[in-house]
């Protein structure tokens, strides 16, 4: 799945998923997911509201590492990623290209 980055003023804040995204990939009422960065894995709260039209994940690891990769918005431009469901709540996020766009597309997770 593709997501952007979000940028609430100075700086990158956190990741839009889109709704359409949280239907397919997020069962309702999951609280926790992972994320693989590279070599370092984080565990992120969802929100209730994230299911309710604010599908965003945030977490100030999350955004000292998309600061670190220079993964900030340009003239108010978000910057999409690859969100690569690796297991049962858990995603890789990589740099998003062509070729990621064909290994993204992957089943929806199963609301288990």
């Amino acid at each position: 799945m593709v997501v952007k980055t979000q940028s609430k003023g100075h700086g990158v804040t956190g990741l839009h998923v889109g709704s359409t995204n949280v239907r397919r990939y997020f069962p309702k009422g999951t609280k926790n997911i992972e994320l693989q960065l590279g070599h370092l894995r984080i565990q992120c709260g969802l929100k209730p509201d994230f299911w309710q039209g604010q599908p965003e994940i945030h977490d100030p690891r999350l955004c000292a590492w998309l600061e670190s990769k220079n993964l900030h918005s340009t003239a108010n431009r978000a910057v999409p990623l690859a969100m690569i469901p690796a297991a049962d709540n858990s995603f890789q996020l990589q740099p998003f290209s062509v070729g990621t766009r064909s290994r993204a597309k992957m089943p929806p997770v199963s609301a288990a």
